[in-house]
């Protein structure tokens, strides 16, 4: 069929030499009568041309002109590329640590039936937020034609191509969002670790061994190094795989003592006290742990465009994460109501077998998540350390050597750790809150600001910024509470 009038004017524009248009994101494809193939610059006329991959086809007397848009899903040149099931095992993995056994305990601080719609919207939002993530990291992928972008560069890119006051901070807002992860992920490693000690040592003295939680501290010390020596994300597929079936195994066990003698709904709360609703929002977004490992997770993914589907990776994991959290939640309360405590394993009576077997099964499922928190921050550290020196040797020694210093800091935290529950609830309040509320939905009105692409009655904008209100809401009030709750404590 004949090219139409558009069709020509768009081939005439283009064969005309039009110069790049800065910010936009295509390239050009020509093919002649011999097959050979060149890239020309994108004209003005790319602006308005933004809705599909392919553009419009124009003809000259001897070529025929193809207007693309760069697409980084195909650009990328994996080692190590992970599988669908790969993926899904690590977002379970990176949500089904230490938060889900702390939801009783979250519950407690918001009451029955406010702790259960509240976790599902919370659910919904932070899915929501990590959707917004990755479509923002891939619109910019596009614009500056690379195949990937971290947390931190979608950040700095976004705040270049947002407002032009804004575009001095990108590099801030950058360092900042590394600095909101490092801690974030340390803090998760460090109530890994006090998690891991403690249901050990409850085991321990169940077959009549003696200790305490510092000597079970230093005793997991070495193995705990030994696994996080592993670099590669593929690698970890095993490990990740382990704690996944252990914990859903010690999941399923903990059921078997929730769900048995149920006292009625009307014995417990439904609403508490809104003064203790600030612990439930921190223990809730450190549940929802995972917003620091989804761009990594993506971008090392061998079929990406599987993740954001309605029935993708990310919809699949996060369905499940959110009823788990829900059903441990709701009848954790009910079944143990003001005596829950930070962990719904230390509620589990200590004389059954089945007790402390579902101890060790948790134990030895957050051991094994360890390594995949703390995949996150040597992304970030990593790099930093290995430009300090020349020869491949000496940049694997001294990433080495920061990985035992990094693991040596979360012994120390965790051995001064006063109580497990208000240091989740801080952790949740500081660094989650940021991450999943407040960063995504600002950078997606930076990265649309150029164009104003937020969608009719502008419901992207507003949308947005109740979520930023949201979140900063929860980081002031969580965290004044959480640190509150601590420092009573410490006295």
């Amino acid at each position: 069929m004949a090219p139409n009038l558009r069709d020509l004017e768009t081939a005439l524009l283009l064969s005309a030499g039009a110069k790049r248009v800065d910010g936009d994101n295509y390239t050009t494809t020509t093919t002649t009568n011999n097959n050979n193939n060149e890239r020309l610059k994108p004209s003005p006329l790319d602006a308005a041309l933004h809705s599909n991959n392919t553009r419009f086809y124009g003809s000259t007397a001897n070529q025929w002109q193809k207007l693309t848009r760069y697409d980084p899903l195909q650009q990328r040149k994996l080692e190590n590329p992970t599988s669908n099931l790969d993926t899904l095992v690590h977002i379970l993995n990176g949500n089904l640590g230490t938060g889900i056994l702390a939801m009783p305990d979250a519950f407690k601080n918001a009451g029955l039936y406010v702790g259960l719609f509240g976790t599902m919207a919370m659910g919904i939002i932070c899915t929501h937020s990590m959707h917004t993530l990755v479509k923002v990291s891939h619109e910019l992928c596009r614009r500056y034609e690379v195949p990937s972008l971290s947390f931190s560069d979608v950040g700095q890119y976004a705040l270049e191509s947002g407002p032009s006051c804004f575009h001095r901070f990108g590099r801030l807002i950058g360092l900042l969002i590394n600095c909101f992860l490092i801690t974030m992920q340390i803090g998760f490693c460090c109530v890994y670790f006090l998690f891991v000690a403690i249901n050990l040592t409850d085991f321990l003295e169940y077959i009549s061994i003696k200790t305490d939680v510092f000597n079970v501290l230093v005793c997991i010390l070495l193995p705990l190094i030994a696994l996080n020596m592993i670099r590669s994300l593929k690698f970890l597929t095993p490990t990740s795989m382990v704690a996944a079936i252990l914990a859903i195994s010690g999941i399923t066990i903990s059921f078997m003592f929730l769900l048995s003698d149920l006292p009625r709904s009307t014995s417990v709360s439904p609403a508490s006290d809104w003064r203790t609703i600030p612990l439930y929002f921190g223990t809730v977004m450190y549940a929802f742990e995972g917003i620091g490992v989804i761009l990594p997770l993506e971008n090392n993914m061998k079929t990406p465009k599987d993740f954001c589907r309605w029935n993708g990776v990310l919809n699949t994991g996060m369905t499940i994460v959110v009823c788990l959290y829900s059903a441990v939640g709701f009848y954790g309360y009910l079944k143990y109501g003001d005596a829950a405590q930070g962990s719904i394993t230390l509620n589990l009576p200590s004389h059954l077998f089945l007790a402390e077997l579902v101890r060790l099964l948790m134990a030895v499922a957050v051991f094994a998540s360890y390594a995949l928190q703390f995949y996150v921050p040597m992304t970030i550290l990593g790099p930093v350390v290995r430009r300090q020196f020349g020869s491949n040797a000496a940049q694997d020694y001294a990433e080495y050597a920061l990985r035992i210093a990094l693991v040596l800091l979360t012994f120390t935290l965790a051995a001064i750790i006063p109580n497990l529950g208000s240091f989740i609830s801080l952790v949740g309040a500081v660094s989650t809150s940021t991450l999943a509320l407040v960063f995504p939905p600002l950078l997606e009105i930076a990265t649309y600001w150029p164009n104003r692409q937020y969608g009719r009655w502008n419901w992207i904008l507003w949308k947005d910024i109740a979520v930023v209100s949201l979140g900063l809401f929860g980081f002031l009030i969580g965290t004044s509470t959480s640190v509150v709750e601590i420092i009573t404590e410490w006295e």
